[in-house]
């Protein structure tokens, strides 16, 4: 995959969009400086249809709530979406209709949709209006008509990628699309069609780069001390997680758990990161033994699995793949398993709302390469009935109120009603600020199916026509929304993977960080501390959490009482990234690590431990990893002798015999910091920067210096190792007034 030309490719298309939908805009006369009243029946001498007005109209009202910068953000990105999503599925040969919509069969940009025109069989196409468009020669108007159709049909397939266009959406769809140059050709032209076949990560990366330059404004306003807002996070905190470090968490998480119970190792051989267990005492061994009675009692349709964090969708994707070979491990056939998958097995949350489109489109495809009728399930009564996978945006609360709730519950009982209302403000109150928050929100369980029956208004149920004076229909969209996503937030899992954001108190605002400090008090620093203590309440007991996550939790002070909740998990392996892990980051600034824990603790269970730190880059950490070089095997338990109990897995028998039975030489003397001037580029010199003259060899203690005349004198300060002696390479300016 060419990630150069992807991210050059995005870069400019966010920008290039933007300005179009700028242009579209303006053409309507909506200017962020001016614009012509809402009611206007014409725009520059002339008439608009009826259909534009409404358009227009929708417009202008969504700019005066959200601002016009905002809107034309969200439109440009809306067309991004709808023509990256087209070009995966038309590469993949992924549409319904079979029909090419950016280019032919050769892959040239000449849309085979424009030239079939006649022949499309597309839900909702008009052909007296492609005939009349065609007779006309309006090519570009034809052409722009076919691809809004074409995304209205899969609204049925995909509703939550292909949302009806209507309104505003379809009104700045740009112009000049079939040009050399517009934004179509550009993703034909740049980016390979190889690196659309089954790659749906691609989406993903497209994603990642296209935030790119916000990203970086949101850094660069950090600096200046400006808060990362909750608009904001998603911006400051994704990263595309490295595809060898997504395949050795859900390997080590949800393989294992199948693997532990069934047993294969043709399956397991398939894994090429899943680590073997050390070997074990036999009391240890007894523990696992039981635990695996267990592993063995679970079937692949009760698994269930999440990741929280989820981004454009990397890590379900792999998940996908792992429980298809499950299924298969089982007796299903692949295309048996998806159903199941989608339904019963796959869980995704996000706040970034674009993001959780992707994540839900990238599913819906993975599910269509098991699956080729998938796309055209069908009910009982021959409609259309797509499984939809339980892929959310986290959405906030706020706003929702008990008024509409008098006259919602579908042949409710009273004791039910009652219920239902009360456990439905409840959600309501502790989703507020949802988009803040996120996954660290803990939710009451409560009775999902009742609030389901509950949060649909009873005039709709029953077919009635009514004024919605309560916004009921407003409401109950929205609190069948957190329905879903509460219940997602409140289950337990047998295998919680996710790379979770890292985002300092420094940068949080004042709302976020207060609410750490209330309810993660030993993990509130940094949030990715925080989602480690919440994977552990996601997952079940002797189910698996796999993450990656920066690598201060494993040492610093900060993190200790962190460190005292891990000592009751057990951790199972680890692969110790250290600094450029991640290719896309520079610098040793992120040092990270990935870890599989159980809730259950084993006591004096062997931990693996990768060591990769000493190589740089994604390729070369990988490398070694498969090398089954720089193992270590430690016991937890050996940590505790350590202060501080850091997870130091490379100690050596005799540095923990050291601890655990030597005397500390804080307990007989005073331990002193040494020598610091403070300022070394002022006081500190090579010695060869210095005329030999001026150094003195003479001063054995600084008692002896009784002038105020400045000299140098030897400082051994250190350095790199030296077998046998060396490193006297500083002088050091001093004077009299110094140790005043």
């Amino acid at each position: 995959m060419d990630k150069n030309a992807i991210k050059k490719y995005a870069v400019w298309a966010r920008n290039e969009l933007i300005a179009r939908v700028m242009q579209k805009a303006e053409q309507y006369e909506i200017t962020e400086k001016k614009t012509t009243p809402k009611d206007a029946d014409s725009i520059g001498g002339r008439l608009l249809t009826e259909t534009e007005k409404n358009q227009r109209k929708a417009l202008i009202e969504k700019i005066q709530v959200d601002g016009f910068e905002q809107v034309m953000e969200e439109v440009a990105y809306t067309w991004f979406n709808r023509f990256t999503a087209l070009r995966f599925m038309e590469v993949n040969n992924y549409l319904p209709s079979h029909t090419r919509v950016f280019t032919n069969e050769a892959g040239e940009f000449k849309p085979q949709i424009l030239a079939d025109a006649i022949q499309l069989d597309l839900d909702g196409l008009d052909m007296d209006k492609v005939f009349e468009l065609k007779d006309a020669n309006k090519t570009e108007e034809l052409y722009k008509y076919l691809l809004i159709t074409q995304c209205n049909a899969l609204s049925g397939i995909l509703p939550r990628m292909f949302q009806r266009i209507e309104h505003y959406t379809e009104l700045l769809l740009p112009d000049y699309l079939l040009r050399e140059g517009s934004v179509i050709e550009q993703m034909i032209a740049l980016i390979p069609e190889e690196d659309w076949t089954d790659q749906v990560q691609i989406i993903g990366w497209l994603y990642q780069y296209y935030n790119s330059e916000p990203k970086d404004a949101v850094f660069a306003a950090l600096k200046k001390n400006v808060k990362i807002s909750k608009e904001n996070i998603p911006a400051a905190t994704q990263l595309f997680t490295p595809d060898w470090i997504v395949r050795y968490m859900v390997e080590n998480s949800l393989g294992r758990l199948w693997l532990e119970g069934h047993p294969n190792d043709t399956l397991k051989s398939e894994w090429k990161y899943y680590l073997d267990e050390a070997d074990q005492e036999e009391d240890v061994q007894k523990q696992l033994d039981a635990i695996r009675k267990e592993y063995a009692a679970l079937k692949p349709e009760e698994i269930r699995c999440i990741d929280p964090c989820m981004g454009s969708g990397h890590i379900l994707c792999y998940m996908f793949d792992v429980l298809v070979k499950i299924y298969e491990d089982y007796g299903y056939t692949a295309r048996e398993a998806v159903e199941n998958i989608v339904e019963k097995n796959l869980w995704g949350l996000d706040i970034d709302e674009r993001a959780a489109q992707l994540s839900y489109f990238a599913v819906m495809m993975k599910a269509r390469q098991y699956d080729r009728r998938f796309f055209n399930k069908k009910d009982e009564n021959g409609e259309l009935c797509i499984p939809q996978p339980h892929v959310y945006a986290i959405e906030e609360s706020n706003g929702i109120t008990s008024a509409p709730m008098h006259d919602m519950g579908i042949g409710l009982s009273q004791e039910e009603y009652g219920k239902a209302v009360k456990e439905t403000m409840r959600l309501v109150e502790e989703m507020n600020d949802a988009k803040e928050y996120g996954s660290i929100i803990n939710v009451t369980p409560c009775d999902w199916n009742l609030l389901r029956r509950f949060a649909v208004p009873r005039w709709i149920s029953e077919g009635q026509m009514r004024m919605d004076i309560h916004g009921e229909i407003e409401a109950s969209e929205r609190l069948q929304v957190l329905i879903n996503v509460g219940e997602s937030l409140s289950q337990k899992y047998h295998a919680v993977v996710t790379n979770p954001p890292y985002m300092g108190g420094s940068g949080m605002g004042a709302t976020l960080s207060n609410y750490l400090k209330k309810n993660y008090p030993n993990s509130k620093s940094d949030l990715f501390a925080v989602f480690m203590e919440r994977c552990g309440t996601f997952t079940s007991k002797t189910g698996f959490s796999a993450m990656i996550t920066q690598n201060a939790w494993m040492f610093l002070a900060s993190f200790e009482k962190l460190r005292s909740e891990i000592e009751r998990k057990t951790i199972i392996n680890m692969s110790h990234l250290g600094a450029r892990a991640f290719d896309e980051i520079a610098g040793e600034v992120v040092q990270t690590t990935a870890f599989v824990t159980t809730n259950l603790k084993v006591n004096d269970y062997v931990g693996t431990y990768v060591r990769l730190v000493d190589v740089s880059g994604e390729a070369e950490k990988e490398k070694l990893f498969k090398s089954n070089k720089e193992r270590y095997y430690s016991q937890q338990e050996d940590f505790l002798k350590i202060p501080g109990h850091p997870v130091a897995y490379w100690a050596s028998d005799n540095i923990l015999k050291a601890f655990d039975e030597g005397q500390f030489i804080g307990d007989f003397t005073d331990v002193k910091i040494g020598m610091g001037t403070g300022k070394n580029d002022i006081f500190v010199r090579e010695w060869w920067e210095v005329e030999k003259n001026k150094i003195d060899f003479s001063l054995k203690s600084i008692d002896q210096l009784d002038d105020s005349k400045g000299r140098y004198f030897p400082y051994n300060k250190g350095g790199e190792y030296r077998l046998w002696y060396g490193n006297l390479l500083e002088v050091l300016w001093f004077d009299s007034d110094s140790v005043k």
